[in-house]
């Protein structure tokens, strides 16, 4: 079945020339598409109280609140809005999360323009994406519930985001300013991530990372 002429379709990411990339690759395959471009979660908001649309493809760290707090907000305002988290994050590591959060598919941003067109496809007929990778994993799961096993599952979507840049190497300083937040909060929940998952050390979480990343 092909996708609606005149989609209305909102593109929700802080770096302005990642929107206009994934803007051309949708005006590619759907040139008749209604396009709205809003830069963090605040605009987004503005956005779903006036219009009707069909399809939000949304970054996750985003300034004026989460991921989470938007999905939900989508629930409640426009239940039918399919949602499609767009995100450089660890796809292995984030993807199924976000789906159990209530988003309809997740789409890599190393992604190349052929699966996004796939992607873009699947939502707007389906309402449903996922990676060939994302949906083994969420069928061996199904199986035998191996993620219960993870330690990060006692982790929030947050304590896990944070887990994820301190492994990368990243300064603490450097953390809170992606994630528009104070050094002190972003210290306290290192330690308290370092404490769910009963380590004392950077290389001790690295390490952590990769036994359960596989």
């Amino acid at each position: 079945m092909a996708p609606k002429v005149n989609v209305r379709i909102i593109v929700a990411d802080d770096h302005g020339i990642v929107r206009m990339g994934l803007i051309q690759t949708i005006k590619r395959l759907l040139p008749t598409a209604i396009i709205t471009e809003v830069e963090d979660y605040k605009s987004l908001y503005k956005v779903i109280q006036k219009e009707e649309l069909d399809l939000a493809i949304m970054d996750v760290n985003m300034p004026n609140g989460t991921v989470q707090e938007a999905i939900d907000y989508i629930k409640m305002h426009q239940p039918d809005l399919r949602i499609l988290v767009f995100s450089s994050q660890d796809e292995d590591l984030y993807a199924i999360r976000y789906l159990k959060m209530g988003a309809g598919g997740y789409l890599s941003k190393q992604s190349s323009s052929a699966i996004i067109e796939t992607a873009l496809t699947a939502m707007l007929n389906t309402g449903r994406y996922a990676s060939d990778e994302v949906k083994e994993a969420m069928f061996l799961e199904s199986l035998n519930g191996a993620t219960k096993n993870s330690p990060f599952e006692a982790l929030s979507d947050r304590e896990l985001q944070i887990a994820n840049k301190i492994a990368e190497g990243l300064p603490l300083k450097e953390i809170s300013n992606q994630l528009n937040l104070h050094s002190s909060t972003i210290s306290t929940y290192k330690n308290r991530l370092f404490e769910k998952l009963k380590i004392r050390s950077v290389p001790e979480l690295v390490e952590i990372l990769r036994l359960y990343n596989q």
